[in-house]
């Protein structure tokens, strides 16, 4: 059987957020990675680039096809479950959300995860998503193994035993050393997270934020632009029984207010946007505390249904509460208009190449606008800071960073750049945005 072949009419794919567009020549649905093998040597033959996609949450052009576009949609499979080593393969294209369910019916679990769950395993992989935690690292730690395509059409795997290189390089790889067909991850023993939500105050959580990241497994805070208002969140394991939150309390914080009011208040904000430091005040006074336990992955997630642009930079752990300081003297000096709360997260050092926490334990300091606002100025003046101190940008969140500058940030940068050379010279999972971050 021959995979699915899709017409072109027109732009056939946009991401998330509707920054990035691509009419790629060739549409592929593959079913299974030899069909994957075959769409990237066909690709070859008529001298196309090739580039699988996933749910589209990149907010960069990672995904933009130019020639082939693979979409993940029929590479679904579970594999294996093994919940005696915790083992777990499953092919790209499965959602987040469809991972966690698989893996608490069998009383499993990831050991940590980001906010969102729609993402496909390999799209939330390649671009090093991560979530925050003390001990606890991002999805490029809890791979035990990948299985990719490469350039030339080959099958391989590669894990910590076998082409090491490899896995270390490959695990968070942009999609650049090859296409990944299946992810087995190193999974952990189900278990239950209480999370602590509080408000509290700016100049006191830039004063505990020491205490808070050494005292909780894992730990994240918002701030409200133009008020002194914060959101801390406190995540840690529990015996139980479950206390999850009403289906009524639910729907009121995590549907209705973070989503449904909080996208009528952007588009009040994007026609009006001196009304933003208004509203953003009454946002931060109408923060409540609350505490509820249940599955780890349902503490980790929240939904997301209002539509944004999303900047991140890792930094030095230490230098978090002086970017902090930095970043707030920047709004008294800019004439900024943010609705969006700046999120801040931790974790501890990675070793995949480029991991936005290799090698050292880092801070990640992301900023939104919505989808309709202009984000450039915004997003530059916090580039600047968070470059001069050797900030590392997330793959899948908007930058203006280039080979140059990585390459100074990442001390394994040169060693993925040589590989990247050897498996693939003439540069079949090419796109824009690998020859930005890459080079040519």
């Amino acid at each position: 059987m021959s995979p699915v072949k899709s017409p072109v009419n027109g732009r056939a794919w946009q991401n998330w957020a509707g920054n990035q567009q691509a009419a790629p020549q060739r549409v592929v649905t593959p079913r299974t990675g030899a069909e994957v093998a075959d769409a990237v040597r066909a690709a070859a033959e008529d001298g196309l680039t090739v580039r699988m996609t996933g749910t589209g949450h990149s907010f960069t052009g990672a995904a933009v096809a130019e020639g082939v576009l693979l979409r993940p949609d029929a590479l679904t499979a579970v594999r294996s479950v093994d919940t005696a080593t915790g083992l777990v393969t499953v092919e790209a294209g499965l959602p987040l959300h469809a991972l966690n369910r698989v893996l608490d019916e069998h009383g499993l679990a990831l050991a940590n995860m980001g906010d969102i769950q729609e993402q496909t395993v390999a799209g939330a992989l390649q671009t090093a998503t991560h979530g925050t935690g003390r001990d606890s690292a991002g999805l490029a730690s809890q791979v035990a193994a990948l299985e990719l395509v490469l350039a030339d059409g080959g099958a391989v795997t590669c894990s910590r035993e076998e082409r090491p290189d490899l896995f270390d390089a490959a695990r968070a790889g942009l999609g650049a050393l090859g296409v990944v067909t299946a992810i087995t991850w190193q999974t952990v023993p189900a278990f239950l997270l209480r999370a602590q939500e509080q408000p509290m105050k700016w100049d006191e959580v830039l004063a505990r934020i020491d205490e808070f990241d050494a005292a909780n497994e894992h730990f994240e805070f918002y701030w409200f632009p133009h008020t002194e208002g914060c959101l801390t969140k406190r995540n840690n394991r529990v015996e139980g029984p479950a206390e999850p939150l009403s289906r009524v309390k639910y729907w009121m914080d995590d549907q209705f207010l973070s989503n449904t009011v909080f996208g009528v208040v952007n588009r009040l904000t994007h026609r009006v946007p001196s009304a933003t430091t208004f509203v953003n005040g009454v946002s931060a006074k109408a923060l409540g505390a609350r505490t509820y336990s249940d599955t780890s992955y349902k503490v980790f997630t929240s939904p997301r249904t209002v539509r944004f642009k999303e900047q991140e930079f890792a930094i030095p752990r230490e230098d978090l509460v002086p970017a902090l300081r930095e970043l707030r003297s920047l709004f008294a000096r800019k004439d900024w208009r943010i609705s969006f709360p700046i999120e801040v997260r931790l974790l501890p050092q990675e070793d995949a190449w480029l991991s936005m926490a290799h090698g050292r334990r880092s801070a990640f300091i992301a900023v939104h606008v919505y989808h309709r606002d202009p984000h450039e100025d915004y997003f530059k003046g916090v580039e600047d800071l968070m470059t001069s101190l050797n900030g590392r940008p997330h793959w899948g969140k908007l930058h203006t960073r280039d080979a140059a500058y990585l390459e100074k940030v990442y001390p394994r940068f040169r060693d993925f750049r040589a590989l990247r050379d050897e498996l693939d010279p003439e540069r079949r999972f090419a796109n824009p945005y690998t020859n930005q971050v890459f080079g040519e």
